[in-house]
């Protein structure tokens, strides 16, 4: 049967992140699965390029489903039906063609988040920022997030109760910018842990209220240990924004994505 991919975005805020689960409330996947398979008349389950948590956000999603329609043939009409049927905080951008061994989650080569704080609180900001009282050392801050790329296990911010096989993870990027009264911090990985972004955010804005400096850093990170780190910052400020896949990926089947 065809696979094929689509492109999304969602604001996180109204589910309890992408994954179905047991016994839980209102999902992305969840709402994707039933949308799809009732437009399509026939059952559809997406797989995710990655399970975001609770609140969290998503600029830039790929999920994969197999489906015996052609909807490529009249790709902007199922495009539009698919959104028009969809709630509001979800969007589908585009389908994509690919070979029936892809997998959004285990191709994808990188990924990308940024987590928002504002120093000003802001109406039109709520669950969409974290919004921090008091100036931070974003100098410094950075000094520390420089550090992370010499390192591999990040046990230090992974969450205990994950069933992980391995903490190991190759970073790309890792650094703060200034943008007004926002402070955003850009991390890249070939893969992420689950509630490392936020862990290490909150650890690194320890450094930037001058409670520990970069030798306490770097001997949390050495210490594999989650206890040692900061808190994790709240899921509103966080959003996946970008997830590549190799080269010539999706060019292989451009002739059916036209």
């Amino acid at each position: 049967m065809p696979r094929f991919f689509i492109q999304l975005s969602y604001n996180g805020t109204a589910y309890h992140g992408w994954q179905i689960q047991e016994n839980t409330r209102l999902t992305v996947q969840g709402v994707l699965n039933e949308i799809l398979s009732r437009l399509l008349n026939q059952e559809i389950l997406v797989t995710g390029c990655g399970r975001t948590d609770t609140g969290v956000h998503a600029r830039d999603f790929y999920a994969h489903f197999d489906c015996s329609t052609d909807i490529l043939n009249d790709h902007d009409k199922w495009v539009f039906r698919f959104n028009n049927a969809l709630p509001a905080d979800i969007v589908i951008h585009k389908i994509l063609k690919v070979g029936e061994g892809s997998n959004s989650r285990f191709d994808a080569v990188s990924r990308t988040y940024e987590y928002i704080i504002t120093k000003k609180k802001d109406p039109f900001l709520i669950n969409t920022a974290w919004f921090l009282y008091g100036d931070l050392n974003v100098s410094e801050m950075n000094k520390a997030a420089s550090l992370l790329l010499n390192h591999t296990d990040f046990s230090s911010f992974a969450k205990s109760s994950t069933q992980s096989f391995t903490n190991n993870c190759k970073l790309y990027q890792a650094e703060w910018r200034v943008d007004g009264d926002q402070l955003i911090f850009r991390i890249s990985a070939d893969r992420f842990l689950r509630n490392m972004v936020r862990a290490i955010v909150g650890t690194l804005t320890e450094i930037g209220k001058g409670k520990i400096g970069m030798k306490e850093f770097i001997e949390i990170i050495e210490s594999k240990n989650r206890s040692n780190a900061g808190f994790s910052v709240p899921a509103e400020g966080l959003y996946l924004i970008k997830v590549e896949y190799p080269k010539d990926y999706f060019s292989l089947f451009q002739a059916d994505n036209k």
